[in-house]
């Protein structure tokens, strides 16, 4: 399951989502880190409060970075 933590508002959380919506079509669940208990388990997971982080629980594999986040979707999960 792939999961991203985004934040209203964020251009790097857009441009990840925007490149999975036009072309590479990755099935993940987007949490908002405005609810505290998301945000709490961003920081448990990847040591900091920075959005874009993908997390992706099938190939133990989380990064931040949208450009980062976008490369990999691309190689892994583009159709």
């Amino acid at each position: 399951m792939l999961k991203l933590f985004v934040k209203m508002g964020c251009p790097y959380c857009k441009k990840v989502m925007d490149a999975n919506h036009d072309g590479i079509g990755a099935d993940m669940e987007l949490l908002y880190i405005t609810h505290e208990e998301n945000a709490k388990t961003l920081v448990e997971t990847g040591g900091k409060r920075q959005v874009p982080f993908l997390v992706d629980d099938e190939r133990e594999v989380s990064m931040y970075e949208s450009d980062d986040i976008i490369d990999y979707l691309g190689e892994n999960y583009g159709t």
